[in-house]
This record gives structure tokens, C-alpha cells and sequence, in this order.
């Protein structure tokens, strides 16, 4: 992995929003509903909620990445997982911030798969040795990006907080 790395401020995070937002509608999609992936997918999913006029969202929390480049063997649907009837008949729009390995996004996508009228794909970042192509994404890197969410380290004692 370079040490060069992609960052992703607030500002641009906003920009990204919107432009993936006008790269949604101009193609005629027209989501009932957003499934946002937690916790990278949450701001993306509530700011295209916002710009598509999509009132309907739901999250889905996946983990896999467990540090920097560390991640599980497979990633894994924490519960509570949506109802597969809940989604039956819409067109679904899942929202992720990137697609690294893809395999996340290809997790999500497989779970609403036979659901679904139709399902795709949003990222802001995607790279090219993901598994899966997203419908939509801003910008393609092979760098490690810092996000402005996760770039600084928690107020807490993540070791405090366990159980």
C-alpha cells in the first residue's frame, strides 16, 4: 500500500454527495428505497436520502475491516438485519463509502438479490481490484482514503467501552 493516501474532507464529502446524487437521477433510477451501510454508508445514505427525495432508508451493518488494511476473512451481517419481505418489490439503491475488495458491497447486493425489483450500487470511492463494479462511484484510487469521520482517533477509550 502507498503511503500517499486519498483525503476526502467534509467539503468534498458534500460535493461527492450531489454529484453522485445528479449521476443517480440522470440515469433514470429511481430508488424506493436507500440501504446504507454502517458505519461507512450512513452519511452517504442520509445525503442522497436528502437529494433523491428518498424518505425511505434503512441500514444494514456489515463488519469487516478492523484496522488499516486488517480486515476479517469474510465480512458479516451484525444483526438486526433488514426483512428480505420488507424489500420485496423495490428498487433498492445500496449506498457504502467505498468498494476496496468489494466484498462488503457484493454481500449487501447478494442479500437483496431475488428480493428486490432492482438493486445497485453507490460508493464514493471503488478500486479497481474490487469484485464488484458499483453502479455509481465519484472517483476511483488505489489509495488508502481518510475519510473525515474516521481520520481522527475516538474522544472515548474504545478498551473502555467493551464488554
Amino acid at each position: 500500500m502507498s503511503s500517499e493516501r486519498e483525503v476526502l474532507t467534509y467539503d468534498l464529502f458534500g460535493t461527492a454527495t450531489r454529484e453522485l446524487a445528479q449521476e443517480v437521477a440522470d440515469s433514470g433510477f429511481r430508488p424506493d428505497m436507500i440501504l446504507a451501510i454502517a458505519r461507512g454508508g450512513l452519511a452517504l445514505g442520509m445525503g442522497l436520502g436528502y437529494a433523491l427525495a428518498v424518505k425511505n432508508i434503512s441500514v444494514v451493518n456489515v463488519e469487516f475491516y478492523t484496522g488499516v488494511d486488517q480486515r476479517l476473512d469474510v465480512p458479516i451481517m451484525l444483526p438486526p438485519t433488514p426483512a428480505a419481505v420488507d424489500l420485496s418489490g423495490l428498487k433498492v439503491l445500496v449506498a457504502d463509502d467505498v468498494a476496496d475488495t468489494g466484498r462488503t458491497l457484493e454481500l449487501v447486493h447478494a442479500f437483496c438479490e431475488g428480493h428486490v425489483a432492482e438493486v445497485r450500487t453507490v460508493v464514493i470511492y471503488e478500486k479497481p481490484q474490487s469484485v464488484i463494479k458499483p453502479d455509481y462511484s465519484w472517483r476511483s484510487t488505489e489509495r488508502w482514503i481518510d475519510f473525515p469521520w474516521s481520520v481522527l482517533p475516538p474522544v472515548v477509550d474504545p478498551e473502555a467501552l467493551a464488554h
